[in-house]
């Protein structure tokens, strides 16, 4: 992909497995699932397996070539 995407959240906090979905990096939850768990998934530069992992603006999350920055709504 190669993609910075920018992704607005109202709340303070996103899961990890609902941001890759929003983003649309991952096509469904099983997927984001098969990208998480596969070690595919970053935060921060720091590799991790939870899908509930919790996110706050500010984070930036890497995956499949695209770098997703969390911002607040």
């Amino acid at each position: 992909m190669g993609d910075d995407i920018e992704v607005p959240i109202h709340d303070d906090m996103i899961r990890l497995g609902q941001l890759v979905k929003l983003a649309g990096v991952a096509d469904d939850g099983a997927h984001a699932r098969a990208l998480i768990e596969g070690g595919e998934v970053s935060v921060d530069g720091e590799v991790d397996l939870r899908r509930g992992r919790q996110v706050h603006p500010g984070s930036t999350v890497e995956v499949a070539g695209a770098k997703i920055r969390v911002i607040s709504a």
